[in-house]
């Protein structure tokens, strides 16, 4: 019989980084299934494949390379992304709050590792360090609700930047201190090394970035001349006593006045680093995690505890304390918590850097109980972090009751509709219904889009595409519209439609809806959901089977809480516009707080519309308003994506239900504006842009239903 094991570990460098490649690709999918942060999935994926696990690769020398880039690289990153002119405003709130959850998670986890794990000293100190950081990574939360500017998030934001900076100055003293230990005399040389290498590196880089940038715009070498700049900072700073993260760390806040977070600059630097050298440095440390350890006993879940708890108590007791002290609303401390409490990619930096240090003959100052401690704590943190920042970001927009401001002055111009057209039995409709909603005193333009499969048959699709476009613009010239055409060539459609979206700067986008089941047979289709998902502007979903001058009624569902979205008035005007121009009447279902603004927007900008205002308290008496849509109806369900105000879990069943009820309407789907990066391209080592459509434990819930009639 076969010995499989007698192939493992694969020590094939080719073989090596086609496995790497795998993990990295599958790793964040997977992950999405189960909702865990994507970080930890490719730490547990290092688990699986290293010694301790399957035992499938070796950690040979290309993960001491590539791990050792991809730490600094995580330290780079972070000091790039802080905002340093918002750390000038409120400096007294934002020093006071950042010494807080700095020093109260440390003085706690210090006091819990020597008393309750008799851990040494200075092993204390490392934890200590580690707790008393934290990162950012539930604000891509705050953004979606947009939050950016309370006071909350500022102090939030700011004080992540201070604490952070002073842990990595406490481990660089930390690792100087197995150097050369020499009392007061050493500690004195130590602080004059540290000055002058922060005062070279202050004095030597802006200049040398301000020559090079001026006089190179050749994009390959200016990412080869920030990445020469971020290796010598370390290798630098390890000249000099003191760990190269925290080389690294000083030569991004050095370069982030000089590198614009929108910057093709810090695009490549960010696609890099998430592409290869992160994801390569944290399978690498899951490699040398012993999950064995975990079923030994309970000691692992006594470290794992106590991390996790004295390390969270702190972050929560400097947060409410700072609440309190500023005199801010309880929700705001809720979100101060929230945004501080999760630990990611640095806190696995500082680790890694207690691994290499040694205290005694092979032993370190890390061991497994604590380097296995740290990673199970990200886990729980990060995941605590996420579910209370979004709870509290719900608060926050109901207790402001900041509601829109209708459309007026300031958003009338902002007006340009994309038609991506693909089948030409839908393009009449499609054209006549942004002929319905668009705003005729401005006159804008339509832009009409055909995207093609770049193939084998992308030379006949695109004669095609050119073909249906030029019907498009006969069908807008007869009513006088002008449009501007497009047939573009992308390897996904999503992606297409968005950056054909970004560079004509329209403001909304009217598609057909799926109704092709041979081609896909989920309800939104190959490419819908990530076009919604990647695209925080308006759009509609159309699905019209009949003449649009047919329709008789308009009925709209709207969601609960619809009123908080930053686009509800921009889709009751398009809504008001079709009615008008219809000349029928209008029916509105929701709660009472949506449908009074509603009436009052109506009566005073559509006084001529004929509309109708009907109670729905719950998203479950979507089927009693099916028994009211005729066939020359128009049902129009305004929905909201996942991480919204207005979401919640009923909509995720919005596909069934309308499958289900709604199968033989004439349905449009609305995705209101939201805060956010319109062009959806921005991503980060700790929240990339995929998104799962559904959970694994979704999944399992439905099919146990299916099975056994729970």
């Amino acid at each position: 019989m076969l010995n499989i094991a007698q192939y493992f570990p694969i020590t094939d460098p080719t073989l090596i980084f086609f496995v790497v490649m795998i993990i990295i690709l599958f790793a964040p999918i997977i992950m999405g299934k189960l909702r865990i942060p994507h970080i930890i999935g490719m730490v547990l994926a290092g688990v699986l494949i290293g010694k301790y696990g399957l035992n499938i690769l070796e950690r040979d020398s290309s993960f001491e390379l590539f791990g050792k880039v991809g730490l600094y690289y995580i330290m780079f990153l972070a000091a790039l992304e802080m905002d340093m002119e918002g750390m000038k405003k409120a400096k007294s709130r934002l020093l006071t709050y950042g010494l807080l959850t700095c020093f109260v998670p440390f003085g706690l986890t210090y006091w819990m590792s020597v008393t309750l794990l008799d851990y040494s000293t200075k092993a204390s100190f490392l934890l200590s360090c580690i707790m008393a950081s934290n990162t950012l990574i539930a604000y891509p939360i705050v953004s979606r609700y947009g939050l950016q500017q309370k006071p909350s998030v500022t102090l939030s934001v700011g004080s992540s930047m201070i604490s952070l900076l002073i842990a990595l100055v406490m481990l660089a003293g930390l690792v100087a201190s197995f150097t050369e230990h020499d009392g007061v005399l050493f500690w004195v040389l130590f602080a004059a090394k540290f000055a002058a290498y922060c005062g070279v590196m202050i004095f030597l880089i802006p200049r040398l970035t301000r020559w090079f940038l001026r006089r190179y715009s050749d994009a390959v070498m200016q990412f080869i001349f920030v990445m020469a700049m971020l290796f010598m900072s370390a290798a630098l700073s390890q000249t000099v006593g003191i760990e190269g993260v925290f080389g690294a760390f000083f030569a991004g806040l050095i370069l982030n006045r000089y590198i614009p977070h929108v910057s093709p600059l810090m695009n490549r630097l960010e696609f890099i680093g998430n592409a290869l050298f992160i994801p390569y440095f944290l399978i690498g440390v899951g490699m040398l995690i012993n999950v064995g350890l975990l079923f030994q006993g309970g000691h692992i879940l006594w470290v794992v505890l106590c991390i996790v708890f004295f390390g969270t108590l702190g972050k929560a007791i400097a947060a409410y304390a700072a609440c309190f002290g500023f005199r801010l609303p309880l929700s705001s401390g809720h979100m101060m918590f929230g945004l501080t409490s999760a630990h990611a990619a640095g806190s696995i930096a500082m680790v890694m850097v207690g691994m290499n240090i040694l205290v005694g003959k092979n032993t370190y100052l890390v061991d497994d109980d604590m380097l296995n401690g740290v990673v199970i704590m990200i886990l729980c943190t990060c995941i605590i972090s996420s579910l209370l920042t979004d709870w509290s970001s719900r608060m926050i927009v109901l207790r402001d009751k900041e509601l829109p401001e209708a459309e007026d002055e300031k958003s009338a111009n902002d007006e340009k509709i994309l038609i991506p057209v693909r089948y030409p039995e839908y393009a009449d409709n499609l054209m006549s219904l942004a002929f319905l909603v668009r705003n005729q005193k401005l006159n804008r333009g339509l832009v009409c889009l055909n995207v093609v499969y770049e193939d084998k048959d992308m030379r006949y699709n695109q004669e095609q595409g050119k073909r249906l476009l030029e019907h498009c613009s006969q069908i807008a010239a007869a009513t006088d519209v002008l449009t501007q055409t497009q047939v573009r060539i992308a390897a996904n459609i999503a992606n297409g439609i968005k950056h054909a979206f970004n560079e004509f700067q329209c403001s909304e986008i009217i598609i057909g809806m799926h109704m092709h089941p041979e081609r896909s047979p989920k309800f939104w289709g190959e490419f819908h959901q990530s076009l919604f998902n990647g695209l925080s502007r308006q759009i509609i979903m159309a699905r019209i089977r009949q003449p649009l001058n047919t329709i008789r009624r308009i009925q709209v569902a709207v969601p609960s809480r619809a009123e908080f979205e930053p686009g509800f008035y921009r889709w009751v005007e398009r809504l008001s516009r079709m009615a008008r121009n219809l000349d029928c009447r209008i029916q509105f279902h929701g709660r009472m707080e949506a449908l009074s603004l509603i009436n009052e927007f109506i009566k005073n900008r559509y006084p001529e519309v004929r509309s109708d205002y009907t109670l729905m308290n719950h998203w479950n008496e979507m089927p009693q308003i099916a028994s009211q849509i005729a066939p020359d109806h128009m049902f129009v369900v305004v929905t909201a994506r996942k991480g919204t105000v207005s979401h919640k879990t009923a909509l995720e069943r919005l596909p069934e239900e309308l499958t289900r009820f709604f199968s033989g309407t004439n349905l449009m789907i609305i995705f209101p504006d939201q805060h956010g990066d319109a062009s959806g391209e921005h991503l980060t080592f700790a929240e990339p842009q995929h998104q799962e459509e559904e959970s694994a434990y979704e999944m399992m819930s439905r099919w146990l239903k299916r099975h056994f009639k729970f």
